[in-house]
């Protein structure tokens, strides 16, 4: 395997000239980087990336770690994490904590060891460097970014969204449409979205003066089976309600699923609406409406967030991104 001595050696120039053409080409003379180039291309010499994070003291690879991978929400963020990460010469290391504290500490253990450079969390835990369990905030000086969720008080770069605003404009479009019996499907309470997308709801709905039943509040964990589960529930009330509001798309579409079990039209019977708009919220029956977070955008912020963080210029900054209410055939007036 060709060496950059052997580069040097047959463009007859110095190592250093060698160093300097491939990586600041611009202050070397044209016919001495064309005699480089040349050597490279004979020799088919390819620098050895490992060797060069190790004299730089990084890994040039960022570690992101979702809670679970089989949400189709987290892949459109790592999509625009991977977007900003390989324009700026990083690679993308993806690691799945299923809300677990020994895995998430393992993917963070590998900042420690240089294997990774920083850590970008999309899920509501945090290592245990910081502090334990999900609830616990605090100061770091972990390179660490937080996408999608946060922890109040933690000193630590975030990017997301309102969520409490844009459940409380899901909750509103349903009382425009005239719906005053509306539930909703609430995420797992330990994640601090979840506890505001519940919020926004029900002040929305203290705002219009509209009373939710306790029984009202059914609770799942982001899978389309416990939002199937929980939406059964609700179908056995008494008076069972007429629109229901949902923390995610995949809880929503397994309400949808629930509802049609019962022979129930949707959204003549019931308007559902969910959260998220992952790529599948068009696709299903009926196409759901749904809060539409920029996900992409969110993981090229984060990305952009954790560059910040690695050239020792960032702060706590918290970046609220905008979201967008997406009318589709999952809600009508009420009848």
């Amino acid at each position: 395997m060709a060496t950059i001595r052997d580069i040097a050696k047959l463009a007859r120039v110095s190592v250093a000239t060698v160093s300097r053409s491939l990586k600041m080409p611009d202050l070397v003379a044209p016919a001495t980087r064309d005699r480089v180039q040349a050597a490279v291309d004979r020799l088919g010499y390819k620098p050895n990336a490992l060797a060069r994070g190790f004299r730089r003291q990084r890994s040039e690879a960022i570690v992101v770690v979702v809670p679970y991978i089989h949400n189709p929400f987290y892949a459109s963020v790592v999509q625009g994490i991977g977007n900003v990460a390989h324009a700026n010469g990083y690679r993308v290391l993806l690691g799945e904590s299923q809300d677990s504290q020994p895995r998430l500490d393992t993917y963070a253990l590998m900042l420690d060891s240089k294997e990774a450079d920083g850590l970008i969390l999309l899920g509501a835990l945090l290592p245990s460097a910081i502090g334990r369990g999900p609830a616990r905030s605090g100061r770091t000086r972990l390179p660490l970014v937080m996408a999608c969720e946060y922890f109040p008080g933690l000193d630590a770069p975030t990017v997301r969204i309102d969520n409490a605003k844009a459940a409380a404009a899901a909750a509103d479009h349903l009382i425009q449409l005239g719906h005053r019996r509306i539930a909703n499907i609430a995420g797992p309470l330990r994640n601090p979205l979840s506890r505001d997308r519940l919020k926004g709801f029900q002040a929305q709905m203290a705002r219009a003066k509209i009373a939710v039943p306790r029984n009202y509040v059914a609770h799942g964990d982001f899978t389309a089976h416990s939002g199937y589960v929980a939406m059964k529930r609700l179908l056995e009330l008494p008076s069972r309600p007429t629109a229901v509001t949902c923390a995610n798309d995949e809880m929503a579409m397994g309400a949808l699923k629930a509802i049609k079990e019962r022979r129930l039209s949707v959204p003549n019977d019931i308007s559902v609406i969910g959260f998220d708009n992952i790529r599948f919220s068009d696709f299903c029956d009926p196409p759901l409406t749904t809060i539409a977070q920029p996900q992409v955008e969110i993981g090229e912020t984060a990305m952009r967030l954790m560059l910040e963080v690695i050239a020792g210029r960032a702060t706590a900054t918290t970046v609220v991104l905008p979201y967008t209410l997406v009318l589709r055939a999952s809600t009508c007036k009420a009848r």
